[in-house]
């Protein structure tokens, strides 16, 4: 039995959900449980769990769904529950300190003297009044909030520009200043790369690449995704990148986004001229040619991008880095020989399910060289002529970003809440063409604590199934992140491959080899 409750305008933080989600689902006789707002995105992940009632059906984007299937049998007052663990959740805010949150940035500047930046993390629709307030307050600026219009964008960017100071975001989600790590990102170590980026994951990616190469960075610094647009012109990008050719201790330069606009890269690789630290370009996508003409070093993939830097550190050739990689892809070639006799004749398809959108941009673009141009579809495609009909469907070969703004409104980042993967792990191993199930797992700061667990409990209970029905899918994965994050690169490498998981070094390598399985 389905019970639903519906809060009309009701706004709860995702963290609060994700501990109603989970205090329901404790209950006894609750068999599942879901807590989100009504978006389209959210509907449709009911519908694939089995909880879309019509009462649900009918929501609005800001009503509030609560959903719990019930046991056969059972009695569970939901409405009652909610309210104790609302409550609940309220009481344990209000006690986690003695000294009281200040309610504005100038009354925390106050109470935090010395304080020389602001991370602001509150619903979009507030974030850009916050992040003005901390500008003002002379604060550089790491927005995590997404939602927020582009004009707010620009606007907030101009303002730190004429101030000297920066605007990380909106949806930033890493940057790494002086050291301390800001939103999800990794424990690195020091050394002469400087990082400019207008990709969370890719941030992550590099930094993290370069840590387990023994190669560390001096900044880490994130932009947000549509810094690089014609809109917002790359403001923040020049702004970060005049700081690190500035700074003596960056001996190496490395910038990573999707393809910027035409003419920001112009602006872009122009002020590359300004300085002769070398520079390593990764636009994932983008053209090498420019670049090069630019007096840059152009990286396909975010592992040859943060190759190619640890060589220039190190005072090494670009060219070894690169024969290293083409010894990996023979490798690879192998491999795949051996993994394509244990599937079916009919499974055929790739299902990337992805936590970090640069690590979905960087398979598409991959297997779309491999299979074909457009031969992956997705919710946040290299192309808009390939976007997914529907988010919450495979189809063919399938790459979804579950960070992508129509699966957050409402609900936590699958960063913090593996919860929704999990759910479309098992969707996918019931689809008799599905070959590959693909997995990004993110650690990091502020990450689940253990995502690689979280992922193997899914992939076992999937594994089971199709064992019962004579079949087998191949799971691939890749783990960003090093040995000095909260979670453990080799600890959650290994818990991976204990559920049979094939673990690659790099989002890029683990791509590849799927690549070879299809084709």
């Amino acid at each position: 039995m389905i019970q639903t409750l519906i809060k009309s305008g009701e706004y709860y933080d995702s963290i609060t959900l994700l501990q109603v989600a989970q205090g329901l689902s404790r209950l006894a006789g609750v068999e599942d449980a879901a807590v989100v707002m009504g978006t389209p995105a959210n509907k449709g992940i009911l519908r694939d769990a089995g909880l879309l009632t019509p009462e649900a059906e009918a929501a609005f984007a800001d009503d509030l769904i609560i959903a719990v299937r019930v046991a056969d049998g059972g009695n569970v007052d939901i409405a009652a529950r909610v309210g104790e663990l609302l409550a609940a959740s309220r009481m344990a805010k209000a006690a986690s300190g003695t000294v009281p949150a200040p309610k504005t940035v100038s009354a925390a500047v106050q109470q935090l003297a010395g304080a020389n930046i602001a991370l602001v993390s509150v619903a979009g629709r507030y974030a850009a009044g916050v992040a003005r307030e901390a500008l003002e307050q002379g604060l550089h600026v790491f927005l995590f909030s997404d939602n927020v219009s582009v004009e707010d964008e620009i606007a907030l960017k101009t303002l730190g520009r004429e101030k000297g100071l920066l605007v990380m975001g909106p949806d930033a989600g890493t940057a790494i200043i002086n050291g301390v790590a800001l939103g999800f990102a990794n424990a690195v170590i020091p050394g002469p790369v400087g990082v400019v980026a207008a990709a969370g994951t890719g941030l992550q990616a590099v930094t993290s690449y370069l840590t387990r190469m023994g190669v560390g960075i001096t900044q880490g610094i994130g932009t947000g995704g549509r810094d690089l647009s014609e809109a917002v012109g790359g403001i923040m990008m020049l702004e970060g990148l005049k700081a690190l050719q500035a700074d003596p201790a960056t001996k190496v330069l490395l910038l990573v986004s999707k393809p910027p606009a035409p003419t920001v890269a112009e602006k872009v690789l122009e002020q590359l001229k300004v300085s002769s630290k070398p520079a390593v370009v990764c636009f994932l996508g983008g053209k090498a040619k420019v670049i090069r003409e630019a007096g840059g070093i152009p990286a396909e993939t975010l592992e040859e991008a943060a190759y190619l830097a640890a060589a220039l550190a190190r005072g090494e050739s670009p060219e070894a880095a690169l024969e290293h990689l083409h010894a990996q892809h023979q490798e690879l070639k192998k491999l795949a020989k051996k993994l394509v006799g244990r599937l079916q004749m009919q499974q055929n398809y790739f299902r990337g399910l992805f936590s970090g959108g640069t690590f979905c941009y960087e398979s598409q673009l991959i297997l779309n060289e491999m299979l074909g141009k457009g031969a992956v579809l997705s919710n946040a495609p290299v192309k808009k002529k390939h976007k997914l009909e529907d988010a919450n469907k495979s189809v063919g070969h399938t790459a979804v970003d579950l960070g992508e703004d129509e699966f957050t409104v409402g609900r936590l980042h699958p960063m913090l809440d593996p919860t929704l993967r999990n759910r479309r792990i098992l969707h996918e191993a019931q689809d008799p063409e599905t070959a590959i199930i693909f997995l990004d797992i993110v650690l990091g700061y502020g990450v689940h604590p253990d995502p690689a667990g979280a992922a193997a409990e899914a992939i076992r209970e999937a594994q089971a199934q199709l064992a019962s029905e004579g079949r087998e899918v191949l799971f691939i994965a890749s783990v960003c992140g090093t040995d000095g994050d909260p979670q453990n690169a080799k600890i959650q490498e290994e818990k991976l491959r204990e559920a049979g998981v094939i673990v690659l070094e790099s989002n890029a390598a683990a791509t590849r080899l799927a690549g070879y399985i299809l084709s």
